[in-house]
């Protein structure tokens, strides 16, 4: 793999671990205002939920230092959350307590499947310029996200645009300055080798927009989605929160709490429904696919994959995500999986299970701190993100673009992920045109078995759910 298409290697010492870990964790600290502020409306308390969400992503990152020695962070997947809320609990009407039973099952699948090797197989049998795809398509999503997260991008009548300067400055204009000011210092910072540049270049945009709330051209407006960006601490919601989360332990294995009717019998009916079958099964799909794209994304940009395109010790990284989404479900979590904010601290220069340690430590000091780290906003972690999108689309030219076979199913995967904006339909679409488009160009020795059950079982998938 050629290393300019790659995160350059970088010497480890433990300095530079740690800046790697901090980084990775500011890069997805808004998972704990996020998930809180979905799941709240399903009937789960919000301080709770997030302490739920910090615990889970605090335990499957450490899980992932330790079992796979790789610096990828996890926490509850930012996908599957409102999927989870919108589309299991409310659109079924079934309740949270169920649906997080049903993640816990869906965990345990996952760990069974992990040592026997099946989801290894399933990593290893990715065409490699699928997987460089894959790599390419979550750089442009994470692109995507850092745009929208930041207000550059919002939504217009034809679905997006760019956002109005000059109309929205008080508002959305904004944020949408102070993240192009943000990105173009950190460029300077990273292509100067600074070190912890992309630490600094959210540091210095939040600072720059602390400046202008302190000035008064920022203005504070919660419905317009400006919200302060002092820091601030609350020891007494904290304390609420620790009591929110105790009911929140061990629910999904209540059975009396599966049924709206309340009874252990009625919740009991539930496991041997269509629903069930159906919510395991999509959250199996999602999140099977969405780990090992992300997991092939990221090892293919950091240069982690070997000379026949496998990731080394990938049963025990998808083992560690496996015994996470259970152990999540016990805490309150939706399913956690691996995240593509992990290559930030690839980017850093994080190379080691420090790098997850730390990660996992500040996701627990988070419970805490958590109107600390919450406060960052969006626009100040976009320049970091569309760094890391850069790096990760570099790649597209090792794709072979005169060869249409090839270059096709990759374009597809890669543009499906951020118009879907999801990272597994970019897969499905990936390996059902690769399956077909080879076929019927005659290049069947790129096309086995497990690929047309493969796509098969996504088109299927697309028919009846």
């Amino acid at each position: 793999m050629s290393e300019s298409n790659t995160i350059a290697p970088a010497a480890v010492s433990v300095r530079t671990e740690l800046l790697a870990g901090l980084t990775t964790f500011l890069s997805m600290a808004y998972i704990l205002a996020l998930y809180p502020n979905v799941m709240s409306r399903i009937g789960l308390p919000a301080g709770g939920a997030m302490i739920a969400a910090a615990l889970s992503a605090a335990f499957g990152t450490f899980l992932m230092g330790l079992l796979a020695k790789y610096p990828f962070a996890l926490a509850p997947g930012v996908g599957i959350v409102p999927f989870f809320a919108y589309s299991v609990v409310i659109a079924m009407k079934i309740s949270w307590q169920f649906a997080m039973m049903a993640v816990f099952v869906e965990g345990l699948i996952f760990i069974l499947l992990s040592l026997t090797r099946a989801r290894e197989f399933l990593f290893d049998i990715i065409p490699r310029p699928l997987k460089i795809a894959i790599s390419v398509g979550i750089g442009l999503f994470i692109i995507f996200i850092a745009l929208q997260g930041a207000k550059i991008i919002t939504t217009g009548p034809c679905l997006t645009t760019l956002v109005q300067f000059r109309k929205d400055f008080g508002t959305s204009g904004l944020c949408a300055t102070l993240a192009i000011i943000g990105t173009v210092i950190t460029v300077k910072l990273y292509h100067r080798r600074v070190t912890g540049a992309l630490l600094w270049g959210i540091l210095i945009t939040w600072g720059l927009g602390i400046v202008c709330q302190a000035t008064g051209i920022y203005r504070v407006n919660p419905a317009a989605g400006m919200y302060s960006l002092y820091p601030s601490l609350s020891f007494e919601s904290c304390g609420r929160a620790f009591s929110e989360f105790g009911s929140l332990f061990g629910q999904c294995l209540n059975v009396g709490e599966w049924s709206s009717q309340g009874s252990s019998a009625s919740g009991l009916k539930l496991m041997f429904s269509i629903n069930f079958l159906v919510v395991i099964f999509t959250l199996l799909f999602d999140d099977l696919f969405n780990t090992i794209g992300t997991l092939a994304g990221i090892a293919s940009t950091a240069g982690l994959l070997d000379k026949d395109g496998r990731l080394p010790r990938a049963r025990q990284a998808l083992l560690a995500d496996a015994i996470a989404t259970s152990a999540g479900a016990l805490l309150g979590a939706t399913t956690t999986t691996t995240y593509v904010e992990s290559a930030t601290g690839f980017l850093v220069g994080g190379r080691t299970r420090l790098t997850a340690y730390t990660t996992s430590g500040l996701f627990l000091l988070s419970i805490v701190l958590a109107p600390l780290f919450t406060a960052i906003p969006a626009f100040a972690i976009a320049p970091a993100l569309i760094i890391v999108g850069y790096c990760m689309v570099s790649q597209i030219t090792q794709i072979n673009f005169d060869d249409l076979p090839e270059a096709l199913p990759c374009l597809l995967a890669i543009c499906f992920m951020p118009f879907a904006y999801n990272i597994a339909d970019g897969i499905f679409f990936g390996f059902i045109s690769w399956t077909v488009i080879n076929l019927i160009c005659g290049r069947r020795d790129r096309v086995n078995a497990f690929l047309v059950v493969l796509s098969i079982l996504f088109v299927l998938k697309y028919i009846f759910l």
